[in-house]
């Protein structure tokens, strides 16, 4: 029998094809795995799911809280340079009290779903660069995945602050914390516009 022996070349030859093609599949294997990692319960996916959520909930409290008045009762829950009944220096350091005109829709747009939340408010003032700031709740450090929302309300000259109501804002304003400043003249129509921010994030 006569067998034909390949020459050393081509064995080489075939050798390297062989393990080219298995290098090629490897290589697919590993591409199709790295595509296929990210899936909607990947911890990137999640955040971002969160973080739209947060916001969602975050600017729908707050227009739905601005059209209903509870807002602007909220920025007029205030006296002697702080909110009524805040447990930190300005500030709540929690959820507000019951008596709080945001408790009820802070609970149900956040406390119910372990969302942590800071409320800021930002008004004009003269003795600091024109803008300062109050902090209405704060509950920490926000994560890198929080979310925000914003909206600004406007406060008039005859608007009633304080635990009972019982001073008048173009009276009793000046001098008082965040409404120092009236942004018209004596502030008797319209007295000062605040921004009020919500930092909302996954405990």
């Amino acid at each position: 029998m006569f067998v034909e022996h390949l020459p050393d070349d081509r064995g080489q030859a075939h050798t390297l094809e062989a393990f080219t093609a298995a290098l090629l599949l490897v290589t697919g294997l590993i591409f199709a795995t790295q595509a296929t990692a990210v899936t909607p319960l990947s911890a990137s996916t999640s955040n971002q799911h969160v973080e739209n959520q947060a916001s969602i909930a975050a600017q729908d409290l707050l227009s739905t809280t601005d059209a209903s008045g509870n807002l602007s009762a909220a920025l007029l829950y205030y006296d002697n340079g702080s909110f009524v009944g805040a447990t930190d220096e300005e500030g709540y350091a929690g959820m507000p009290p019951d008596s709080h005109p945001l408790h009820d829709p802070l609970t149900e747009a956040f406390g119910d779903r372990q969302i942590a939340f800071d409320i800021d408010v930002y008004y004009p003032d003269d003795s600091s660069d024109g803008t300062g700031d109050v902090a209405m709740v704060d509950m920490g450090s926000p994560s890198d995945n929080a979310a925000t929302a914003s909206i600004r309300v406007t406060l008039y000259g005859d608007d009633r602050f304080g635990a009972d109501d019982q001073h008048v804002l173009a009276e009793d304003g000046p001098g008082r914390g965040y409404f120092t400043d009236p942004v018209d003249g004596n502030g008797e129509i319209l007295y000062t516009v605040v921004e009020v921010r919500i930092t909302a994030w996954q405990m």
